[in-house]
């Protein structure tokens, strides 16, 4: 998707998030800021939706030229808290 994650568990009493906007796909930092704004907002909105007993380094990258919505970021954003629950659930699982 437009928004790619990279995640591992670090140990720590809460989960820590770094969020990358390339340079590359925007030369204005106006509009990487305003991106990295709308990922925030909706990690502050979401993160307590995130199962599991161990915290993540969680890594958000923005790979798409378009300026998306903020809708449209809470949106994905909603959808990788999603898969990031299902592959925890199986891990627990598979323990």
């Amino acid at each position: 998707g437009p928004i790619r994650y990279i995640c591992a568990d670090n140990g720590e009493p809460h989960h820590r998030i770094l969020i990358s906007v390339p340079k590359k796909l925007f030369k204005r930092a106006v509009k990487r800021n305003l991106l990295k704004r709308r990922i925030r907002e909706s990690w502050r909105r979401l993160k307590h939706g995130l199962q599991g007993t161990t915290c993540m380094d969680i890594l958000f990258i923005y790979a798409t030229k378009e300026v998306m919505t903020y809708q449209e970021i809470f949106s994905h954003l909603e959808s990788a808290v999603a898969k990031l629950n299902n592959t925890r659930e199986k891990a627990h699982e598979n323990e």
